[in-house]
C-alpha cells in the first residue's frame, strides 16, 4: 500500500471522492466497482489508475479502468472492434423495433423510438468502452459538490446543431426543464424547473432538490428521454417534424410503416462516420420477421432478438452476437389498490408459483440470471446478495396464502402482455405454473401499438398516472445501469409508470434515502431495505434479468449497442 500517494489523493479530493477511495483501500468494494463508481462521480482514468496502483493493483489503465470512445471493446461488451482503416462509404441496413408512437424525445416509451432519436440527438453523458457511462458525448467531465446536491458539467467546445447554430448550456437547461414538466421517469423529484444554471455557455450547473449520488446516469444515454434537444424545441415536437441534432447522423426521411434513413452529418463535432448512410427498417415482430430478414441477408444488423426464435443467428458463423451489460427484465405487475391482487398474500402466492430456473432455461437457454422480485441486479456496487433470501417455488405455500386471503376456490384473471419477443411464451409458462396453486389465468396478447395505452398505462384516467391499467400484466423494461428509473417510475406512489398502483409510505421514504445516498455504505443500506420491502410486498413479480442480444453480419465492424436498444454506428464500416 502506497500510503504517501493515497494521502496525497485524499488531500486533493472532495468528501464523496475520499469516501470512495477509503472504501476501495479497505477492501469494501472491488476494482471493477471502484472504477464504476469513480466514473459516476467524475474521477479521471489516470486518477483511478493511480489509486489502484497505490493499493497494489496494476496502474496500466487497461481492462475496467478504460473510458474511451465507443466501438473498441469485445463483442461480449456490446461492441465489435472499431473499423479503423475500414472501408469508407456504403449504407448499413439495420432491423429496428417498430416505434409504438411518434418520434417525440420526451414522450417516447419503446426501444424502437429510443434508437432512432439517438442517431441525431446526443446525451449529456455518453457511453464508454465497457458499456457504462463515459465522457464521450456532450459533457467532457462532471463533478459533484461535497454532499452531491450540486453537479457541474463541463460541455464540449465547438459543437454545432445540424442547422448551423451553436450548442450551449442553454440547450441543456431547456431540455431539463422539459423533462421536469413531463415528470420524466428518471429525474422526477431529483431537480425542479430552473435547476440548471446556464450563465456560462460551456458549463451546466445542476442544483438538485436534495443530494443524489447517481445524477450522471440520470442524464445519460441510459435515460433515453434525456437526449439534448435545442432550446427552441417545444413539447410535442418530433425528430421527423424538426430534423436536427448534434450527433453523427441527420434524418433524411421517416415512414412509420417502413423506417428511417439517415445520412452522415456534416456538422458533427467528432470524427466523421465512414458510412454514407444508415437505413433503419422497422419490424412489428423484430424477433420473427426481423430475424428472418437478418438470416436472409436483407439487413446487415438487428437491434435485438431473443434466444427463442433466434437460434439460427446464435448458431451462425456469419453472425456476430453482441451482448452489452444488461439489467433488462420483464415486470409482472399486479394491481395493489383494488381487486383480487390488493392483498399482498395473493401477490406472494403468484410469485411462489414461478419456476424461475425453468424460465431461464426454456426462454433463454441459460442466457439470463434469476430474479428475486425486486429490481436490484447483482452487478451493482451496492447490491448485497445475502440480504434477501431467494424466493423458491412453493406450491403448497402458495395455496395456503390464497386460502388465508379468502380465495380457497382460487383466482381467475386475465394476464395481459404485448407481442414482443419471448413475452407471450413467458405468459404461457406463468399460466401453466400458477394453475397448480389455483390460479386460472388466461393470456391476452396485444400488438405493441395498442398494449401500452390499453393495458399497461392508459392516458385516461391519468390521476394518478396508470390508474386505468389492467389488474395483471407483463411489461418490458430495458437496461439501466442503476435502478433509479424502475424504483421511481414504476414503484413510487404516483410514479409515471406505476401500473401496479403501489402506494407504500415506507417504500417512498426509503427510496428518498436511496436517492440521497452518496456513499457506497449508505447506498447499500438503502438498496437492501428497498429490496426487502419489494420482495415482501410483491407489487411486481420479477423472475429474471436477461442477456440482451443484438448483432450484425460478419461483414460489419465497429458497431456498439446498449441493452436499452441503441445501435451506435458512427465508427462502423461494412465490407
Amino acid at each position: 500500500m502506497d500510503w504517501k500517494h493515497l494521502d496525497s489523493a485524499r488531500r486533493d479530493a472532495g468528501a464523496i471522492e475520499v469516501d470512495l477511495i477509503e472504501a476501495y483501500a479497505q477492501g469494501k468494494i472491488n476494482r471493477r466497482n471502484f472504477v464504476k463508481r469513480g466514473t459516476v462521480i467524475g474521477l479521471s482514468v489516470p486518477f483511478m489508475g493511480g489509486i489502484i496502483a497505490a493499493c497494489g493493483g496494476s496502474s496500466d489503465g487497461g481492462g475496467d479502468t478504460g473510458a474511451g470512445e465507443p466501438g473498441t471493446t469485445s463483442a461480449s461488451g456490446g461492441s465489435t472492434p472499431a473499423a479503423g482503416g475500414g472501408t469508407a462509404g456504403g449504407t448499413l441496413t439495420i432491423a429496428n423495433q417498430k416505434p409504438s408512437g411518434p418520434l417525440d424525445p420526451i414522450a417516447m416509451q419503446d426501444l424502437g423510438s429510443y434508437n432512432l432519436l439517438a442517431q441525431s440527438f446526443e446525451f449529456l453523458v455518453g457511453l464508454n468502452d465497457e458499456g457504462d457511462i463515459g465522457p464521450t458525448m456532450l459533457a467532457t467531465d462532471w463533478t459533484p459538490n461535497d454532499d452531491g446536491s450540486v453537479w457541474t458539467f463541463t460541455l464540449r467546445e465547438g459543437v454545432k446543431w445540424q442547422d448551423g447554430s451553436d450548442f450551449t448550456s442553454a440547450d441543456v437547461a431547456a431540455t431539463m426543464d422539459r423533462l421536469v414538466a413531463s415528470n420524466n421517469a428518471a429525474i422526477a423529484g431529483v431537480f425542479e424547473e430552473g435547476a440548471v444554471d446556464a450563465s456560462d455557455p460551456l458549463t451546466a450547473v445542476f442544483t438538485l432538490t436534495a443530494s443524489n449520488g447517481n445524477l450522471p446516469y440520470l442524464v445519460s444515454v441510459f435515460n433515453a428521454q434525456s437526449v439534448i434537444t435545442p432550446a427552441s424545441y417545444e413539447a410535442g415536437s418530433t425528430l421527423d417534424g424538426m430534423p436536427n441534432g448534434t450527433g453523427p447522423w441527420k434524418l433524411d426521411s421517416y415512414d412509420p410503416s417502413t423506417g428511417a434513413i439517415f445520412s452522415r452529418s456534416e456538422t458533427y463535432w467528432g470524427e466523421a462516420p465512414l458510412l454514407d448512410s444508415v437505413n433503419y427498417q422497422v419490424f412489428a415482430d423484430i424477433g420473427g420477421t426481423g430475424v428472418t430478414a437478418m438470416q436472409g441477408g436483407s439487413v446487415d444488423a438487428i437491434q435485438q432478438f431473443s434466444v427463442v426464435g433466434g437460434e439460427g443467428l446464435l448458431d451462425s458463423g456469419d453472425f456476430t452476437v453482441l451482448t452489452p451489460p444488461s439489467a433488462a427484465h420483464r415486470e409482472i405487475w399486479m394491481k395493489c389498490d383494488t381487486g383480487q391482487f390488493s392483498d399482498p398474500r395473493v401477490r406472494q402466492a403468484l410469485a411462489l408459483t414461478f419456476n424461475r430456473q425453468a424460465m431461464v432455461d426454456q426462454l433463454f437457454t441459460g442466457r439470463a440470471n434469476i430474479g428475486n422480485d425486486h429490481v436490484f441486479a447483482d452487478f451493482l456496487p451496492f447490491f448485497d446478495a445475502s440480504a434477501v433470501p431467494q424466493r423458491e417455488r412453493d406450491i403448497e405455500m402458495a395455496k395456503q396464502l390464497l386460502s388465508d386471503a379468502g380465495f380457497e376456490g382460487g383466482i381467475s384473471a386475465q394476464l395481459n402482455c404485448g407481442d414482443l419477443q419471448e413475452i407471450p411464451d413467458l405468459a404461457n409458462i406463468i399460466v401453466a405454473d400458477a394453475a397448480e396453486a389455483g390460479f386460472t389465468l388466461t393470456v391476452n396478447v396485444e400488438s405493441q401499438d395498442t398494449f401500452y395505452g390499453n393495458q399497461w398505462c392508459p392516458a385516461e384516467p391519468a390521476d394518478p398516472p396508470c390508474s386505468g391499467a389492467a389488474e395483471l400484466g407483463i411489461v418490458d423494461y430495458g437496461h439501466r445501469p442503476v435502478p433509479d428509473t424502475f424504483l421511481n417510475a414504476a414503484l413510487k406512489t404516483g410514479g409515471v409508470w406505476n401500473s401496479s398502483q403501489y402506494m407504500n409510505p415506507e417504500y417512498d421514504s426509503t427510496f428518498e434515502d436511496y436517492q440521497r445516498a452518496v456513499t457506497i455504505e449508505d447506498q447499500t443500506a438503502a438498496a437492501t431495505s428497498l429490496a426487502t420491502i419489494l420482495n415482501e410486498e410483491v407489487p411486481i413479480g420479477m423472475a429474471y434479468f436477461y442477456d440482451y442480444l443484438s448483432g450484425h453480419s460478419s461483414s460489419v465492424t465497429g458497431m456498439q449497442v446498449t441493452a436499452l436498444g441503441h445501435t451506435f454506428v458512427q465508427k462502423a464500416s461494412k465490407s
